[in-house]
């Protein structure tokens, strides 16, 4: 999968834009420029899933939104519910934040039905759901298990990072979440991942997504002007 063309890293890429200030038309340009290099998704805010929609609903480019983020400390009902409006909204996929408290704390059952209950959530409307482990917070130990957690509770996807906490994507990182959760559920690297070489990198390590902000830059350099 390291050797993907342009068109097929293109495809692997959630064009993100994450930022608080984020405004109605730097979304829209978002999108314009998701719409022309055919990403994966576009991945924002719950508020501008709206805009997202309407903007990309002629194209294969998926809308993404976040859910409990950043930081994964909110009540499960309430990511429950946030996870049910964005995807009534249009969202085709939602990131979620692991509860990294209660992992820390050994409560690995309020982790897993925590995760589960937003995955039936998503799953029940069609939508894929992506679980935030922030691993920069984790020891290996700690991603495992995150990993393990979020595999059995029902999660189509595990990622690295919110692009808020102390750290990025790493190669191990990468490497170790792929490992773990084997060929059937997909890893998401984000956070830091700014040019074509550095996503290239984290795809042979094993990670069929890429969460960045640089997507651009990535394809001017994989040579897509």
């Amino acid at each position: 999968m390291d050797n993907l063309s342009a068109e097929e890293l293109a495809r692997t890429i959630d064009h993100t834009l994450l930022k608080p200030d984020a405004t109605g038309e730097q979304i829209a340009h978002l999108c314009t420029e998701a719409r022309r290099y055919r990403f994966a998704a576009v991945c924002v805010n719950p508020t501008h899933v709206k805009q997202c929609v309407q903007l990309l609903r002629d194209t294969d480019v998926a809308v993404c939104t976040v859910v409990g983020f950043p930081l994964g400390a909110t009540l499960t009902e309430v990511k429950v519910f946030e996870a049910e409006r964005v995807v009534d909204e249009g969202a085709g996929e939602v990131d979620m934040v692991m509860n990294v408290g209660a992992l820390k704390s050994r409560d690995h059952g309020l982790v897993e039905r925590d995760v589960a209950a937003v995955a039936q959530a998503c799953h029940h409307r069609d939508a894929l759901l992506k679980v935030i482990i922030e691993a920069a917070l984790l020891t290996d130990s700690e991603k495992e298990i995150a990993c393990r957690l979020a595999k059995v509770a029902g999660a189509d996807f595990v990622k690295t990072s919110t692009g808020f906490g102390p750290g990025g994507a790493t190669v191990e990182d990468v490497a170790l979440m792929r490992r773990v959760v084997g060929p059937t559920v997909g890893v998401k690297a984000a956070g830091g991942i700014r040019t074509c070489a550095a996503a290239r990198a984290m795809i042979a390590a094993g990670a069929n997504r890429i969460g960045t902000s640089s997507g651009v830059r990535i394809m001017q350099e994989a040579g897509q002007v």
